[in-house]
């Protein structure tokens, strides 16, 4: 088991964990944000594979942002 450790940056949550066995998702955490959203998000991974959620997640904005909580977790999975 594989956790990733992230500190987001130019969005409010403060703080992401994703556990990951072999390149599967197998958990998300996140401190602050959108808590429902980023529940949502969070277990709508849990079973994906590192690469289709980046696919999916990575280049996302919020609003006049030029990241989001989600492109964040796309850039915590890039990171290792």
């Amino acid at each position: 088991m594989e956790t990733i450790t992230y500190h987001p940056r130019g969005v409010c949550s403060r703080y992401m964990e994703i556990d990951l066995e072999g390149d599967v998702i197998q958990a998300v955490r996140v401190v602050g944000g959108c808590s429902g959203n980023l529940q949502g998000v969070s277990a709508l991974m849990v079973g994906m594979t590192r690469e289709e959620a980046i696919r999916r997640l990575e280049g996302i904005k919020c609003g006049p942002k030029p990241t989001s909580c989600p492109d964040q977790l796309a850039q915590a999975l890039k990171s290792k």
